[in-house]
């Protein structure tokens, strides 16, 4: 049944409880007490009415008892009545009588003292039902037991107005403490609302929804932080996985564009095979040419999103000791056969690496190959191997048109071209560099680029030594 009460219902119910029994305990403990203290007092006051029966004036008259008292003398086997005496409280008012059992039993004292004994019985009569507080005794040398009673209207009558009184109070008290305790716990679940609030929001698409006035003083403050920072991290995550869809869809999207091409023309070709072109030497030649130079070229770009794909999933890469000086000049060689009229000047300081030689000598082939498709023919090209604080750092530099900001911030990623024609005279299909940086960072170092209009650009490798510790690959 609690379980289905909400939580501010089950925190109130709790406090009201704990304050009811608190306040009925408070109440018994109280009604007993004060029960207690008035009996004790009314027993006093019979012990002075009993001693002024007993004891007689210096005119040896009789003690007069005080109004509503009742006495009586029995015999000491507390069976007969030798003398009863009623004073009534007004003139012409006759108070209703004791209720006194026929036979009481006469108090004992081992110590030879007076003995005295208490006992509360009910009214004779068919009265209102009014209690009677009873004193027995049997002085020290008496022949007989004297008995003397006196009404607790009084004390009954001050308890009852006590047992209102404390009712009432605690209706009020307990009315009070569910007001208060309702609106502290509504102040102190107030987060959770918002928190509840944050979260719907969320559920709805917002992401930048956070938790206000969070704060550390209270244990509901502490869990709205931590929602705010784990919705925070919740946000990145799902910027980044966005992101990367986007790149994701992008990146197949331009393989899709870059493979249609080479895949038309070579059913171009093959059409032109099957109108005729076996009979004619020239167009069949011409037919062939086409077609391997196109699967050539669909080979390439399959191979290099095979390698970005292995780079992706973290597959390792060969890692053995590499002359990273050895690799650069062997790749300006190779550019020199391939472009022999760019001047292209080499500073390459002895550096070695851990990593894959392959791979690496793929880096400055594709930053080489990257010069000659965006540079002007013969424009020159700078190429430099340096050991900087624990990195082999290659740098190539062009002198030509380069890159503004917006392309600059672009040029590692895949299939990206400053050209938005896409025109083949403008570059390859965009895979060079992103391989440059991906290969990079499988090895531990980095890719960066900087250029102005009109100044060239320079693109840079940084990669760990190998006496020095490399920086984990991602």
């Amino acid at each position: 049944m609690l379980g289905r009460l909400s939580l501010r219902a089950r925190l109130v119910l709790a406090v009201l409880a704990l304050a009811t029994v608190g306040l009925v305990a408070a109440n018994i403990a109280t009604y007993s007490s004060l029960s207690s203290f008035l009996l004790d007092r009314t027993d006093s006051s019979l012990d002075e009415t009993a001693h002024s029966i007993s004891q007689p004036g210096h005119d040896d008259s009789p003690r007069i008892a005080p109004p509503g008292t009742v006495v009586q003398v029995r015999s000491l086997d507390g069976t007969t009545v030798v003398a009863t005496v009623s004073r009534p409280t007004l003139p012409g008012y006759a108070a209703p009588s004791p209720k006194l059992p026929a036979t009481i039993d006469p108090p004992r004292n081992t110590a030879g003292l007076e003995a005295v004994s208490y006992f509360t019985v009910g009214s004779a009569g068919d009265g209102d039902g009014d209690r009677y507080r009873v004193r027995a005794s049997i002085e020290d040398g008496a022949s007989g037991m004297l008995v003397v009673a006196t009404s607790l209207a009084d004390v009954d009558s001050t308890l009852h107005r006590l047992l209102l009184i404390e009712l009432l109070v605690t209706v009020v008290a307990i009315g009070g403490i569910a007001a208060l305790g309702l609106w502290v716990v509504r102040l102190g679940l107030r987060p959770l609302g918002e928190i509840e609030d944050t979260a719907a929001a969320i559920a709805a698409g917002d992401l930048s929804r956070r938790v206000e006035r969070a704060e550390e003083r209270t244990e509901v403050g502490r869990l709205g932080l931590s929602l705010n920072a784990m919705l925070s991290r919740i946000e990145t995550s799902f910027r980044v996985q966005e992101a990367s869809e986007r790149k994701l869809r992008r990146f197949v999207a331009d393989a899709s564009h870059e493979l249609r091409t080479p895949l038309a023309a070579v059913r171009a070709y093959a059409e032109l095979f099957d109108r005729g072109a076996a009979t004619r030497p020239a167009d069949l030649e011409r037919s062939m040419q086409g077609i391997s130079r196109e699967s050539q070229r669909m080979s390439v770009l399959v191979d290099d999103l095979l390698l970005l794909a292995r780079l992706d999933d973290g597959r390792p890469l060969e890692r053995v000791p590499v002359e990273l000086d050895e690799v650069v000049g062997e790749a300006v060689e190779t550019a020199q056969a391939v472009d022999p009229e760019r001047p292209i000047d080499l500073r390459a300081e002895s550096a070695v690496v851990v990593g894959d030689r392959v791979r690496l000598r793929q880096i400055v082939d594709n930053l080489l190959a990257n010069v000659r498709a965006h540079t002007p023919p013969g424009s020159p090209v700078s190429v430099s191997l340096t050991r900087v604080d624990g990195t082999a750092e290659i740098a190539v530099s062009d002198a030509g048109p380069g890159l503004d900001e917006e392309h600059l911030a672009h040029v590692f990623e895949r299939f990206y071209r400053a050209d938005a024609s896409r025109a083949r005279a403008s570059g390859g299909v965009g895979l060079g560099l992103a391989i440059v940086a991906a290969v990079a960072e499988a090895h531990g170092g980095t890719a960066s680029a900087s250029s102005e209009p009109g100044q060239g650009a320079t693109f840079r490798i940084a990669l760990p030594l190998a006496d020095a510790p490399a920086a984990p690959a991602p």
